[in-house]
C-alpha cells in the first residue's frame, strides 16, 4: 500500500538520479519505491531514516508505494491509463489548502493525473501524509496569504487548489491570483455565495433562479412573528458560515423559537449569524450538483447524493454528511440539463452581471420537489462537497490537474471529463457524540487491513493523528470516509460496509443506511 509522505518537519530525500518520473528505490528492508519527478532544494529535517542520505538537491518525494521488483501498486483504483486524459507535455506541482476528507480526496486524485509532478496539502493531517497522496505542510499558516505565497515561489508551484470555505471567504485566492500564481477557486466577493445566504437568495430572486421561499431577518421577535404565521414545520438557516451545522428544520414552532434564539440570541454560531433566514421547507428528495465553473463556462460534474441527518433512517440532527454515493438515481440526464438550464448557467451569468465572476466549484444542493419532480436549489457552496467530494474522485479518470488548470484559465468551454461507469460509495465514521460533544484521541486500528480487503476500496482520512506510539487516533468529529467503488451501487455497498466492519474503533460509529434511496429506486425498478 501507500507509503511515506511525511510532514515537511520529517520528510525524507533521496539522491537525484535520473529525473522525468524514473523509479528510484531505496535499500530498506521492504523495498520503498519513490517516484522522482523533479529536483527540488533541501526542505529542513528534524529525521529521517538512517538507512537513507541526505542531499542537497535530493528528489522530493511526493508520492511512494510498497511494490514488487521496484513497481508501484497504487494503480488499481486509478484505471488502466488514468482515463483518456492527455499528457500535453505541462508539467506542475500542486498545492492543495485544506487538511480534512475531502482534501484527502483531491490529493489522491492529483497524485494520479499524469501531468502532476507531486502534490502538497497545507495543513494536511497525519492520514494524509502517511497514505503518501500528498507531502503535508502542517506549519503553514493557510490564512496568512504571504505565507502561501512565498511556499508556492520557493517550490515552484503552479496550481493552488483551495478545499475548504474559510479561506475562500477571508480571500486567500484573491491575493493568490494577484501573485500571479494559477489558484482554483473563487475570490472573496464570489465566495459570498456560499458566505452569506441572503447574499445567494437575492441573487436567485434578481435573476429567476427556482428556490424555496423566504425571508431574512436581524431581529428574533419579527422572526418570530414570521414562523407563527407561516407555520411548521419551517426551516431556519444561519446567514453565514457555520460548518456546515447552521441549518435547522424545526418541525415545530417551539423547535423554530429554540433555533432563533440560539442563533440571534445566544450566538451560537459567533459572527456567522448577524442575520438568520426563515425558509419554507420542502418536500421531496435531496440531491447534490456539481459544476466546474471558469468564469463564463460551467461542466457539470458526475451526480452524487449525501445524508445529512446523522442517524439511520435520516433521524436526529444534521452533520456536515455522514455519506455519500454517486451516481445518484434520482438526478437523471434530463433532470440535469434541467439544473444546468434553470440553476448553474443562471447563476454564472448573473454572478458575471454583478462584476464578480465565479471561477471554481459551484456545488448546488437542491431539492427535487415531490410535487413537481423540479429541482430547486436550497443553498450553494463554493467548494467540493465533503463526502461527495470522496466518490467523485474515486470515479474521476480525466487529468484532473489540467482540468483545474484550464478553469483557471478560462478554458473550460474546450474541455470534457472521462468518468468509471461504476458507482462508489463513502461512509463516514465519526466520534461517538458527533455532531455534538465528543471525545479526541480514541485509538483507531486495522486501517491498513481494512483498506487491503479489495483494491477498489480506499480510505480518505478527515480527523486523524498519531499518538506517541504511532498509532492513529480520533483527532475531530467526522474522523474517516471509507470509500468503495463496485461494479453497481449494491457492490460498492458490500465492499465499503466490509472495510467499515474490519476497522477496529469501539469509540466510532457510522450510518449503516447509506445509499439507502438508490437502492430502493434499483428495487422498484426490477420488480416486474
Amino acid at each position: 500500500m501507500a507509503c511515506v509522505g511525511n510532514t515537511v518537519g520529517s520528510s525524507w530525500k533521496i539522491p537525484a538520479t535520473t529525473l522525468s518520473k524514473n523509479r528510484f528505490c531505496g535499500g530498506l528492508s521492504h523495498k520503498v519505491c519513490f517516484l522522482g519527478h523533479r529536483t527540488w532544494s533541501t526542505l529542513s529535517v528534524s529525521s529521517a531514516p538512517e538507512s537513507l542520505t541526505l542531499f542537497p538537491r535530493g528528489n522530493f518525494v511526493t508520492s511512494a508505494s510498497i511494490g514488487v521488483n521496484g513497481k508501484s501498486d497504487d494503480s488499481d483504483l486509478s484505471g488502466s491509463d488514468n482515463g483518456s486524459a492527455k499528457d500535453s507535455g505541462e508539467r506542475v506541482v500542486a498545492l492543495v489548502i485544506g487538511g480534512g476528507g475531502r482534501e484527502h480526496a483531491l490529493c489522491f486524485a492529483l497524485q494520479r493525473s499524469p501531468s502532476c509532478d507531486g502534490v502538497f496539502c497545507a495543513p494536511g493531517n497525519a492520514g494524509i501524509s502517511h497514505s503518501g497522496s500528498a507531502t503535508c505542510i502542517s506549519d503553514l499558516n493557510i490564512f496568512d496569504s504571504k505565507a502561501v505565497i512565498a511556499f508556492c515561489r520557493k517550490w515552484g508551484v503552479g496550481l493552488v487548489v483551495v478545499g475548504p470555505e474559510a479561506p475562500l471567504v477571508a480571500g486567500l485566492v484573491d491575493d493568490l491570483v494577484e501573485a500571479g500564481i494559477p489558484t482554483f477557486g473563487p475570490s472573496a466577493e464570489a465566495a459570498a455565495l456560499e458566505g452569506s445566504k441572503d447574499f445567494m437568495k437575492k441573487l436567485c430572486d434578481k435573476y429567476g433562479i427556482p428556490t424555496a421561499k423566504y425571508r431574512t431577518f436581524t431581529n428574533d421577535s419579527l422572526a418570530k412573528q414570521y414562523v407563527k404565521e407561516q407555520g411548521a414545520p419551517i426551516v431556519v438557516k444561519a446567514d453565514g458560515l457555520a460548518a456546515g451545522k447552521g441549518v435547522i428544520v424545526a418541525m415545530t414552532l417551539e423547535e423554530a423559537y429554540e433555533a432563533i434564539d440560539s442563533m440571534l440570541v445566544d450566538g451560537a454560531f459567533g459572527s456567522a449569524v448577524s442575520r438568520v433566514i426563515i425558509e419554507e421547507f420542502l418536500e421531496g428528495e435531496e440531491a447534490s450538483f456539481f459544476a466546474l465553473v471558469d468564469g463564463e463556462n460551467a461542466l457539470p460534474l458526475e451526480s452524487a447524493q449525501d445524508h445529512k441527518r446523522v442517524g439511520d433512517g435520516d433521524t436526529g440532527p444534521n452533520t456536515g454528511g455522514m455519506g455519500a454515493y454517486s451516481p445518484a438515481p434520482v438526478l437523471t440526464k434530463e433532470l440535469q440539463s434541467v439544473v444546468m438550464e434553470s440553476i448553474i448557467l443562471p447563476t454564472v451569468k448573473g454572478m458575471a452581471a454583478e462584476g464578480c465572476k465565479f471561477v471554481g466549484v459551484l456545488y448546488a444542493g437542491l431539492m427535487i420537489e415531490r410535487k413537481t419532480g423540479l429541482p430547486k436549489l436550497i443553498e450553494y457552496n463554493v467548494r467540493f462537497g465533503d463526502p461527495e467530494c470522496q466518490v467523485l474522485m474515486m470515479r474521476l479518470e480525466s487529468d484532473l490537474a489540467q482540468v483545474l488548470l484550464a478553469a483557471c484559465r478560462g478554458e473550460l468551454g474546450s474541455v470534457s471529463l472521462n468518468w468509471s461507469s461504476e458507482s462508489a460509495m463513502v461512509v463516514v465514521m465519526a466520534s461517538e457524540g458527533y455532531p455534538g460533544p465528543y471525545k479526541r484521541g480514541t485509538m483507531i486500528r486495522n486501517l491498513e487491513e481494512a483498506e487491503l480487503l479489495s483494491p477498489m476500496v480506499k480510505i480518505f482520512h478527515a480527523s486523524t493523528d498519531f499518538d506517541s506510539n504511532g498509532d492513529f487516533i480520533a483527532a475531530g468529529g467526522r474522523v474517516l470516509g471509507v470509500t468503495a467503488k463496485g461494479k453497481d451501487i449494491e457492490e460498492a455497498r458490500e465492499r465499503v460496509y466490509d472495510a467499515v466492519q474490519a476497522i477496529d474503533w469501539p469509540e466510532g460509529f457510522c450510518r449503516h443506511d447509506i445509499g439507502w434511496r438508490a437502492l430502493h429506486l434499483r428495487q422498484l425498478t426490477n420488480t416486474p
